[in-house]
């Protein structure tokens, strides 16, 4: 079974066989507000951790969607494209941003699990 790991810019990732599925987490799009418009990047793009993956802009700001990891774009949620609000109704589900093959899985080691993330938001808030 996968488990979501947490990074500190409020980004998630759960992985499947060498496969991590990338998105911004719940706190992340309520600080954000109103999503109008998801960039996500071109599959086959390669990732560096903490460096740009894509941009979300909501009526608020435009932000930038931090790598989790490194690796290789294989998929995007095209469904953001006509329906960014799926960010705001499912952040950590169906709006997720892209999948990418990991190139260096030891670089999820140091994320937090759900619970730590957790009580990161509630001590930022």
């Amino acid at each position: 079974m996968s488990e979501k790991r947490f990074t500190r810019d409020h980004e998630w990732i759960e992985v499947d066989g060498g496969v991590g599925t990338v998105g911004i987490t719940a706190y992340a799009q309520e600080q954000l507000g109103d999503v109008v418009f998801v960039e996500l990047p071109a599959p086959g793009k390669t990732l560096t951790r903490g460096g740009e993956a894509a941009v979300v802009e909501s009526v608020k700001a435009a932000s930038e969607v931090y790598a989790p990891v490194s690796g290789e774009v294989t998929a995007v949620n095209e469904a953001l494209a006509a329906n960014p609000g799926l960010v705001n109704e499912a952040a950590e589900s169906g709006g997720w941003f892209l999948k990418v093959r990991l190139s260096d899985p030891s670089e999820l080691e140091d994320m937090m699990d759900e619970a730590a993330y957790r009580a990161y938001t509630e001590d930022a808030a």
